[in-house]
């Protein structure tokens, strides 16, 4: 589905990616886990076109976007649904509206087809359309500002789903809500995920397949059997949570 060949990228002197290599199967969730600042967000920002790779190409089904031109990366965003980690709800919008905004932006729909798709859309991340449509986003929890953000990123129908540290700052129960949703949005959607997290126990409730990244550069891949008993051992203390070991603390 993603193909991610020799990604590199600098910000200033820092350099981020040191050449990535990432294959992203098809309808598979693909976790990739890392340190925070390690570049994680960074990569997915490059599948949507927010940034330029310095080196390297992404392919997304046989088609090399990291040079493409205006056109075409509004052609391929609107194969992907982007949850960014605070949601990014627009705060003068209640929640139909917030919905609804890429269907008016991106479709022909009328508005009876839009109002049948944002309920529907709402009913698939668990919430109640009657008791939320008229809300603003400063009247919702963090989980519910989550899920909303959720239906508004799944209205158009993407073929692929970012979700960018979807479970970050929410408590256990709200946490699990959303891993369980990100296996049911596959299962029904039928769509190839990456979740960028560092929350080892939702990652595994929600991952197929996982990327290790460090150091600017995937040192491993394999399924969830796999990463569990890994010997490698920058990995094995991230999954530990150990600060004794290979990766040494940094102030940032």
């Amino acid at each position: 589905m993603i193909e991610i060949k020799g990604l590199k990228k600098r910000f200033g002197p820092k350099e981020v990616l040191k050449g990535v290599d990432l294959t992203i199967p098809k309808g598979k969730t693909t976790v990739i886990l890392g340190l925070s600042g390690g570049g994680k967000s960074t990569i997915i920002k490059h599948i949507v076109g927010l940034l330029k790779p310095d080196e390297g190409e992404i392919w997304i089904e046989g088609e090399e976007i990291s040079h493409a031109d205006e056109e075409q990366i509004r052609r391929i965003r609107k194969k992907v649904g982007f949850l960014f980690q605070s949601g990014a709800l627009f705060d003068s919008m209640n929640v139909y509206e917030n919905v609804a905004f890429p269907l008016r932006e991106h479709t022909d729909m009328s508005e009876e087809e839009i109002r049948e798709r944002v309920i529907e859309r709402l009913e698939m991340v668990a919430l109640k359309p009657k008791e939320v449509l008229e809300l603003f986003p400063d009247e919702l929890s963090g989980g519910m500002r989550k899920r909303v953000g959720l239906a508004r990123t799944i209205a158009l129908n993407p073929e692929i789903i970012l979700y960018d540290e979807p479970t970050s700052g929410l408590d256990p129960i709200t946490s699990d809500l959303i891993s369980q949703m990100i296996v049911h949005l596959k299962k029904t959607l039928g769509v190839t995920s990456i979740l960028i997290s560092h929350d080892i126990k939702e990652s595994f409730k929600a991952g197929d397949w996982f990327a290790m990244l460090y150091d600017g550069k995937i040192i491993e891949t394999g399924d969830a059997e796999h990463f569990k008993h890994t010997t490698n051992p920058y990995v094995r203390q991230f999954l530990d949570g150990k600060s004794e070991g290979p990766i040494q603390f940094q102030e940032r």
